[in-house]
């Protein structure tokens, strides 16, 4: 036990103040190495007026500003402390059994108690392990310095990392670098996409400058053909008339662009970051649609009949969502897999008056809008300039709100690319999503329009959900 106390005691010295004599109390390490409580430090450089020195060793400090505290060496005081209350309770207890009044002998390890030999040979303590006292104090010694050791290397190795400042500049630097990786190859994407766009607005042009052209050409031979005589130019009519609908079929081909896919790498997995749970609220349902139990899905009604081509209008034969959104980001997705023609977006009562493009009388709703005419399918905006065609169907759209800045994006998720983008809507009361499953198309019966799970993907191999 005398050696225990005396390992003790030399541990008790290195988690103590040299000044105040007791354990330390929010430590402070200064440059030197030497260690001391914060307060006792603080009233020590008070009294010196010219030269800030180390209470120890006199070594004069250039940092005349106190340390911030050593928890490291916070934790080894803790560690001291409850290692000196459990060797005190240890020597200072009872020498000797209070029940058979017989001297310790043995120490059961399983209960952490002393025991005499009567104890020992107790029924509760058979199955024990028992050691005699001194070969129990002999091992609590040897863990004691185990663990002092062992928080020595630990202490020692913190304050060398501190000193170098090693911790987090690695991960730092590495982080740092692959975000820039990802954004050069986002700018690389970037120029790629948009010399792509530059390119197809010359095609575009050349192609509606081309067949210009021809019906110049057209109309003049026109022109010519009636001054010929009846007989020549009833000859001709057939030829000519062929030739003029031949033209004029090709006329929406060359004026209506076709809408391009241009993907962004990455695109819809960070908006599915703001992916939301929309319902449908039939209370707020058109007659003419039918909103499925569920109420994630929306059929056109047989009582739809569509009498008017007026976006407006259109948009009547629609159900809102329960949900409105006045502020952050939201993103849902929407199956229109099963739905020929279709009509999506948001709803909003009223909007700020102020100046802004594009503002017409369905200004209160913003809807992206699919029509099928024989096998094209022509996207509108409403309102908006959107007019463009696409030779196969978009099995998903994405749809994302941002209400601060006002915008309204489209997206095809399957190829991850934009569809359009309304931006600067002068935002003033809820906004609410709305859904239109048609007009459907005659003599079909066309399926749900399908609000998509949170957690849903889109299998680009199949075009179907997962």
């Amino acid at each position: 036990m005398a050696d225990a106390m005396e390992t003790l005691q030399g541990a008790q010295g290195e988690t103590s103040c040299s000044i105040c004599r007791s354990y330390f109390s929010e430590p402070v390490t200064i440059s030197c190495g030497h260690s001391f409580c914060r307060a006792c430090l603080s009233s020590t450089w008070r009294v010196e007026a010219r030269a800030i020195s180390c209470p120890e060793c006199r070594k004069v400090s250039q940092v005349r500003e106190l340390p911030a505290v050593n928890e490291r060496l916070v934790h080894l005081t803790e560690l001291g402390k409850q290692l000196h209350s459990q060797l005190l309770q240890s020597s200072q207890g009872q020498s000797e059994c209070a029940r058979h009044k017989e001297t310790f002998k043995f120490f059961c390890e399983d209960d952490q108690t002393p025991l005499c030999v009567r104890c020992s040979q107790s029924p509760e303590h058979q199955t024990h392990r028992l050691s005699p006292i001194e070969e129990a104090t002999h091992n609590f010694i040897e863990n004691l310095q185990h663990i002092w050791n062992h928080w020595g290397k630990c202490f020692e190795k913190a304050e060398k990392n501190i000193a170098r400042k090693k911790y987090g500049v690695e991960w730092q630097w590495m982080i740092a670098e692959e975000f820039k990786k990802v954004y050069c190859f986002l700018l690389e994407e970037e120029l790629l996409c948009l010399e792509g766009i530059r390119q197809e607005q010359r095609a575009n042009q050349d192609r509606i400058s081309q067949h210009m052209r021809i019906l110049q050409d057209l109309m003049l031979e026109l022109q010519e053909a009636g001054k010929e005589p009846n007989l020549e130019l009833l000859q001709d009519v057939k030829q000519l008339l062929g030739r003029s609908e031949s033209v004029l079929s090709q006329w929406s081909k060359a004026v209506i662009p076709e809408l391009r896919e241009y993907p962004i790498p990455g695109m819809i997995e960070m908006l599915s970051r703001f992916r939301v749970d929309l319902t449908m609220d039939p209370v707020r349902a058109s007659p003419c649609v039918a909103v499925s139990e569920d109420l994630k899905g929306v059929n056109a009604g047989e009582a739809w009949q569509v009498e008017t081509n007026d976006p407006e209008y259109s948009a009547c034969y629609a159900v809102l969502a329960k949900q409105a959104f006045s502020s952050g980001r939201q993103y849902w997705e929407v199956d229109v897999t099963q739905v020929p023609q279709w009509m999506l977006g948001i709803y909003t009562p009223y909007l700020r008056r102020k100046r802004w493009r594009n503002v017409d009388s369905c200004a209160s709703l913003f809807l992206l809008q699919c029509v099928k005419k024989e096998e094209v399918y022509c996207f509108k905006t409403h309102p908006g300039p959107l007019k463009h065609r696409m030779k196969g169907p978009v099995p998903r759209v994405g749809v994302y709100l941002e209400y601060s800045s006002g915008t309204l994006a489209f997206f095809n998720v399957l190829q991850s690319s934009l569809i359009y983008q309304f931006h600067s809507i002068p935002f003033a009361a809820p906004v609410i999503p709305i859904f239109s499953p048609g007009p459907p198309l005659p003599g079909t019966k066309a399926g749900p329009m399908t609000l998509c799970p949170v957690d849903s993907h889109l299998c680009v191999c199949c075009s179907s959900p997962l």
